[in-house]
């Protein structure tokens, strides 16, 4: 490990910079490092300040090394690891001369509350600043003391919203919130710092906000704090709906704490800390991340020594709601937009789809005036082909008939420059067809974006037989820039996500034909922990959208994909869901059924109840991505986790899809849908040939699979 300590006349410093790694990292190893430093440092009776500080590039301290707490077995274990730091950091808050955090990046986790543990933080003007406390995305608490200070330096309301939200904040906001004491320049950082040595040192008072208004005045009476702890525990429980209880549990400890000494307040903290760091959720979170984080680096077999073209000019041909979010999400990264739809309403709309967002951003004080207009200026727009010439990606996110589809496509390739890279938004159309009508197919791929664009973090990139690994390089690499998570899909109907949603929604459908209630088989897959329920989904996505995947994936796939009468009959009745008011609900003020889905159903008593329809659906999911790992749609379990988790939310406390299958047995698996088989007689039900082998293999779906 690189941590050491210098002085440098009356000033001391700690430098951390963790050897053959990007960022820095709390292990045990490098916290029992730094307290010794510290005591080095104490004995320098000379110093008068003693400044922390990285030589990371855009990172301070990532915080506390996750392998550890992954390894966590016991929940005193846990708590043991939780106060060995906790004394480190108290020896650092409680050191005699002033102490400072200098941030010039992230500064998260066992990172931030290292920095409260300083007297002062100071930070950089550096757009790549994050602070806070992501603790609870991964199913724990902080456990360095980050409970018992974060409140107290920035008052109950917003130190409880930093730690129970997990979402961290950059340096400006920080700064307002008093989380930091100065901002600087990144330019001769060094002498901005020893300015501000200087001026505490001679006696400056650094001074920082109170809170005015209600939510001061809640901050600061004991009635006040209780009505903000009972506020947030509701607040908590309706968005976590149960599953996810370390929010609850930093919240509880807040509130006993919040009036202890800090010995005592710490002891509870390390407690519920090794408690929650035990648990399966945070055990499958911990997994999750760690998934997340591989597809977000991506590096595709094959792509490994290619430098990746630079996408700085990019074309969008259809101006919708897609078309003008995958133009805001390209502005938004000051990339260059040509827009292109067949009259000036269409573009209007586009236009004002990007606008729409970037209208929000500015509502929420996340971008400035002058940063929405610098923006929207990256988007240009044309009723021709003008500027597509220079274009260096041009992506296709018009209506989805494959003959218009590959008439655009060879137009395009007469159009665009040799080295441009042609992208499909098809969410299930054959890319390979439309490459076929390219002059230089190599140059053809999938980009299928999720909506609303600018909310999905995923991107299913679609590579066909014909797709060069340079065009893959280069998309990868585009979607990378875009902050997205690309995974690699093969070119077969639906591709991987849809594929697999459109079983689950299909099956709910056979299940409503069945007799059962509509909000009933909503409600099962909400109480399994999906965001919303098969029907409630398929009218935010579109009615119109899902009945022709479905028709496309019927085409291509078979009969188990046909689609249920009730779709037909919906589709027919041009129900198309929330985004014309009427779906399988009709959506006002409150949502309601829709009575007229229900006189389209014919009276009949249900098979099974709750449990069994829950059930039947989640099997035809895990049944469909075992085929789509046998016929190399992707090639590992984790692709289809990351791919349902980002891309549907299929609840991460579950692990993914295939996590949960192998938490429930493939044993367990092939028994129902033998079960639902025999009971229906349809081959739908019918355990694939990868699932078989994995039984009689006696494997699971991931290899390292550890039962709880």
């Amino acid at each position: 490990m690189s941590l050491t300590f210098h002085a440098q006349h009356d000033i001391g410093y700690i430098e951390f910079d963790h050897p053959d790694s990007k960022v820095n990292v709390l292990t045990s190893d490098v916290m029992k490092r730094f307290g010794a430093l510290l005591d080095e440092a104490a004995t320098k009776t000379s110093l008068k300040a003693l400044v922390i500080q990285s030589k990371k590039k855009n990172v301070f301290i990532a915080g506390a090394d996750i392998k550890e707490i992954e390894g966590i077995t016991d929940a005193k274990e846990g708590a043991a690891k939780a106060e060995a730091g906790q004394l480190i950091l108290d020896k650092l808050e409680d050191f005699t001369i002033p102490t400072i955090a200098v941030i010039d990046g992230v500064a998260l986790g066992g990172g931030c509350e290292l920095a409260l543990a300083c007297r002062y933080r100071v930070g950089t003007f550096n757009e790549k600043i994050l602070i806070g406390l992501p603790e609870v995305n991964l199913g724990i608490m902080p456990g360095f003391g980050g409970t018992y200070r974060m409140p107290r330096l920035l008052g109950l309301s917003e130190g409880l919203k930093m730690i129970v939200s997990g979402r961290p904040i950059n340096g400006e906001k920080a700064l307002k919130a008093g989380l930091l004491d100065r901002l600087y320049p990144q330019t001769n950082l060094d002498k901005h710092v020893a300015r501000f040595v200087e001026e505490i040192l001679g006696g400056v008072h650094i001074s920082r906000k109170k809170k005015k208004g209600v939510e001061g005045l809640l901050d600061s009476s004991k009635i006040g704090q209780e009505i903000i702890f009972s506020q947030t525990e509701s607040s908590i429980v309706k968005s976590t709906k149960g599953f996810y209880p370390a929010p609850l549990r930093a919240m509880q400890v807040i509130k006993r704490t919040f009036y202890l000494d800090r010995q005592r307040g710490m002891k509870l903290e390390a407690e519920a800390f090794g408690k929650l760091a035990v648990t399966d959720v945070s055990k499958s979170l911990v997994k999750v991340f760690y998934a997340t984080e591989k597809y977000k680096k991506l590096t595709p077999p094959g792509t490994e020594n290619i430098t990746p073209m630079p996408i700085a000019k990019c074309a969008v041909l259809g101006a919708g709601v897609m078309g003008g979010g995958i133009a805001q999400a390209l502005s938004a990264k000051d990339i260059w937009v040509r827009l292109k739809d067949v009259n000036n309403d269409a573009l209007a709309k586009g236009y004002q789809a990007a606008y729409k967002i970037y209208k929000d951003a500015l509502k929420r004080k996340r971008l400035k005036p002058h940063e929405v207009s610098r923006k929207m200026a990256h988007i240009t727009s044309t009723l021709d082909y003008t500027g597509f010439e220079t274009s260096d990606m041009v992506i296709e996110a018009i209506i989805e008939k494959m003959e218009i589809k590959k008439k655009v496509f060879k137009e395009l390739s007469g159009v665009v420059n040799p080295k441009t890279i042609l992208c499909s938004n098809t969410s299930a159309l054959s890319v390979t067809e439309m490459a076929k009508e390219t002059k230089d197919p190599s140059k053809v791929i999938g980009l299928h974006f999720f909506n609303p664009v600018n909310r999905m973090p995923l991107i299913e990139v679609v590579v066909t037989p014909l797709t060069s690994p340079e065009t893959l390089a280069a998309t990868i690499n585009f979607v990378k820039i875009l902050g997205k998570t690309p995974i690699v899909a093969k070119d077969k109907p639906g591709f991987l996500v849809n594929r697999i949603l459109l079983s689950y929604i299909n099956e709910a459908g056979r299940i409503l034909e069945e007799g059962a209630d509509m909000q009933a088989i909503d409600r099962v897959m909400v109480d399994f922990g999906m965001p919303m329920g098969p029907f409630n989904l398929t009218d935010e996505v579109g009615i119109d959208v899902g009945y022709k995947v479905l028709e496309i994936l019927h085409h291509g796939l078979g009969e188990r994909f046909k689609p249920v009468e009730i779709f037909h009959k919906v589709f027919e009745k041009g129900l198309l869901g929330k985004k014309a008011g009427k779906g399988f609900y009709i959506h006002k003020e409150k949502r309601v059924p829709n009575p007229d889905v229900q006189k389209l159903i014919s009276a009949r008593s249900a098979e099974g109840g709750p449990t069994d329809w829950s059930n039947r659906m989640l099997v035809m999911m895990i049944n469909e991505a075992a085929r789509c790992l046998e016929e190399g749609i992707v090639d590992e379990a984790m692709a289809v986790d990351v791919g349902m988790i980002l891309g549907t939310g299929f609840p991460p406390f579950r692990g993914g899809l295939l996590r949960y299958a192998d938490a429930i047995g493939i044993g367990q698996v092939i028994e129902l849908l033998k079960l639902y088989e025999s009971r229906s007689g349809a081959e739908r039900f019918k355990p694939c040939a990868y699932l078989l082998k994995l039984q009689a293999d006696g494997r699971k779906f991931y290899a390292d699979y550890v039962k709880a």
